[in-house]
């Protein structure tokens, strides 16, 4: 047989007339396989279709007997099409026969072809099935024909992703890319939730991939790199970016990738096959990240992730595609699906239509989960791969409780689910009978119970949860969520809101806790190699007073004649304090000479978040009107972990003697120096660490909002003087190896706790 080489050109523009027509899936998948064996001078050509069973079923063939259809099948790893689903790699032989993978079936009447050239379908990375052609003599395609080939598959993989397929699979089948998927990852906010995912920086999917000039195209391409490298040479000469760390070598890595001959020219000839430039984009990254996705070295996967943002960059150039989270196509029930993301990112999404969120990666005391579980949505972190199995709008269930995540779920799991949210639901509305309850224990102790909130949005849960008020009130969201600085008179009125919502119940305000993993898109902050031991908080407020400054005189306008609470996040020393309440006494000044009315009483606290405040506690007692205990960041520096890395972050038990032994340490200074302690952060928010707290002396708490019903149902039958002398005894007897909290899990099994 002559062998001309294909015309990929033609062969795609004819596949896409025939996706346009108005066909029967099984005709259009049927006429498919013609012109492909056609342009290939091929004898045969298949498609096999990958179920949710991981066997690949032939849907549709031009050379093999047609009762095959729909009955001849391969499991995934069998045969030679299994093989190539598998390695998601290309499979070119001249004697199929011989390969020790070949599997013959009998129903196909494939034994007299002998040539065999399969390729996979893909779809971002994923395998969604095979296409193949054969031939009856022994023959070696050339790559000008895989190349042909794997591009008529890019065409497949888009009719398949679209769901026609459904009216034409066999009943009780299922194919993979509809499957349902269940993940586990960890449960770091509690709650369900039943709505359709939103993919964070979602996959740039490609509409048109024929193009009718490959000049034209070339030249958009090389247009769209320019571009990319520049926009990347840009980041790189910026101030804000330092001549050398973490940041810096990422877009190092990037730069080297857009300057790579290599990938430019797989580009282009990607489009002389007849793609798009959008289309070359697509068909070159697939494949890359085919290859990477079962890597098991870190750093491999990491230049695939490198790799794929490169990748989307340059779509979003060519495309001009950007990321809407302004609600316009948001849905109403909407599951925020990302591989990684920050505090501000997620408050850019429409918080009336957000009911979770999952993330491949993420830690418990991540500030981007700490807003999350603010906003009183369920979260999940540590799910991984969950984004490569999720398109936007799929069905999606999220459960906070147990760390499950359902994409595309079952019936049955959905019915499941929905009960669990009605016995959740009849449980809620046990805690919500408690609003009105004093938080008193069962011998007569009385606690304060107290909130943390950060946006507008927070507010009605004051009323909701019945907390005694807000025991932290974070003043950076406001400052991450605005596009700006925003102004002092804006400040103002965001804080009297804040106050006139919370009426004659307390608001302890923290004063600008900016950098870390919180910054702002306005503020240009030196890049640091241990951000969250850096510039950052007061030290950058004590550096740039006119930022603090700013902010306590609109604190002041709006508590006049009233009651102000702020406290200074990460003090290092007991100075720090000192500058800060001069700055603010600079303020009142300020204020009494221009006749503006000043607070009936003002507050100052100090957050302790840093051990070396330890040693200097009983002055810092001294300087202070209240002390915070900021337990994220104090366990984070205590334990010597990042609290953001999830591999080091649940090493340690929080609810540790040594920890603990501190946090008592804190507590009874307060009591020595006639100074209220709080512990605020979210260390109170599950109950068994609560009554750890109230076993150490703690009478005032502050937490998340949903965490206030479980917690005061858990005090109202505890007898604190029983568990106190547990768990005091335990810390003061070294001899004594038992974990605290076996032996608070002991103590409430005992005595009816609920835990």
């Amino acid at each position: 047989m002559n062998h001309q080489a294909p015309s990929p050109r033609i062969l795609l523009k004819r596949l896409r007339e025939l996706m346009a027509e108005p066909l029967e899936p099984q005709d259009r998948l049927d006429r498919i396989v013609g012109q492909i064996a056609d342009n290939m001078v091929a004898a045969v050509c298949s498609v096999y279709v990958l179920r949710a069973d991981s066997v690949l079923e032939l849907y549709a063939t031009q050379g093999l007997k047609r009762d095959a259809v729909h009955l001849a099948s391969l499991r995934m790893g069998q045969g030679l099409v299994g093989t190539i689903a598998a390695s998601a790699r290309p499979l070119n032989l001249s004697d199929a026969q011989s390969h020790p993978a070949f599997r013959y079936l009998p129903e196909t009447g494939e034994e007299i072809y002998h040539s065999f050239m399969g390729v996979p379908i893909l779809r971002a990375g994923r395998t969604l099935g095979v296409l193949v052609v054969q031939n009856t003599d022994e023959h070696a395609y050339s790559e000008e024909e895989v190349e042909a080939l794997q591009t008529a598959a890019m065409l497949l993989a888009e009719l398949i992703a679209s769901g026609d397929l459904k009216k034409i699979t066999r009943p009780g089948m299922e194919l993979d890319l509809t499957r349902s998927v269940s993940l586990s990852g960890d449960a770091y906010g509690e709650g369900i939730a039943l709505g359709h995912a939103v993919l964070h920086e979602p996959r740039i999917m490609i509409n048109n991939l024929v193009n009718e000039d490959s000049d034209a195209e070339i030249a958009r391409l090389r247009a769209a790199i320019e571009k990319l490298r520049f926009s990347i040479d840009e980041l790189l000469q910026r101030n804000d970016v330092p001549s050398e760390g973490e940041h810096r070598e990422v877009l190092e890595t990037y730069r080297m990738f857009a300057h790579d001959r290599g990938w430019v020219r797989r580009l282009e000839e990607a489009i002389m096959l007849g793609l798009t430039a959008e289309g070359a984009v697509e068909k070159v990254q697939s494949d890359t990240k085919a290859r990477m996705i079962r890597l098991t070295d870190p750093f491999m996967r990491d230049r695939m992730h490198d790799l794929d943002d490169l990748a989307n960059r340059l779509l979003r150039q060519l495309t001009g595609h950007a990321v809407d989270t302004d609600g316009e196509n948001f849905p109403e029930d909407a599951v925020v699906v990302a591989r990684v993301m920050g505090p501000a990112e997620l408050l850019d999404y429409p918080r009336e239509k957000l009911r979770g969120l999952v993330l491949e990666e993420g830690a418990a005391t991540s500030h981007v989960i700490i807003v999350a579980r603010a906003m009183g949505i369920p979260v999940i972190g540590q799910a991984t791969g969950v984004a490569a199995q999720v398109e936007n709008g799929d069905a999606i269930i999220v459960d906070g409780d147990d760390g499950e995540v359902h994409v595309r779920p079952l019936d049955a799991v959905v019915t499941a689910y929905e009960e669990k949210l009605r016995l959740r639901a009849r449980r809620q509305e046990q805690f919500r009978a408690l609003r009105s309850v004093d938080p008193v224990s069962a011998d007569g102790v009385r606690f304060k119970l107290m909130m943390n909130a950060g946006l507008l949005v927070d507010l009605p849960q004051l009323d909701d949860s019945g907390a005694e008020g807000i025991g932290l009130f974070r003043t950076e969201l406001q400052f991450m969520i605005a596009s700006r600085m925003p102004k002092a008179a804006e400040q103002e009125s965001f804080y009297r809101q804040v106050l006139d919502h919370a009426g004659n119940r307390p608001v302890t305000f923290r004063t600008l806790d900016i950098g870390s993993d919180k910054m702002v898109s306005y503020f240009r902050a030196q890049e640091e190699e241990n951000p969250a031991m850096g510039w950052r908080a007061i030290r950058l407020a004590l550096d740039r007073p006119y930022l603090l400054r700013m902010q306590l005189r609109a604190l002041m306008k709006a508590s006049a004649g009233e009651t102000l609470r702020v406290m200074v996040p990460m003090v290092s020393e007991v100075g720090e304090i000192r500058e800060a309440r001069a700055l603010m006494a600079k303020e009142v000044q300020y204020m009494a000479r221009f006749g503006h009315q000043v607070p009936r009483r003002i507050e100052l606290g100090a957050m302790l978040e840093v051990p070396a405040l330890l040693y200097e506690i009983d002055e810092l007692m001294a300087e202070v009107d209240f002390v915070s205990v900021g337990s994220n960041d104090l366990y984070q520096f205590f334990m010597a972990i990042d609290r953001g890395n999830a591999r080091v972050s649940d090493r340690y038990d929080t609810i540790s003697k040594p920890f603990l032994r501190m946090l008592r340490d804190i507590v009874r200074a307060g009591e020595r120096n006639n100074v209220p302690v709080t512990l605020c952060g979210e260390y109170a928010s599950k109950p068994i660490s609560a009554l750890a707290l109230f076993a150490i002396g703690y009478r005032s708490v502050s937490m998340s909002a949903t965490a206030i019903g479980p917690v005061k149902a858990m005090l109202l039958g505890l007898d604190i003087s029983a568990v106190s002398d547990v768990v005091n005894a335990a810390l003061d007897d070294p001899a004594n190896l038992t974990p605290v909290r076996a032996l608070l899990e002991r103590f409430a099994g005992e005595h009816n706790i609920p835990l």
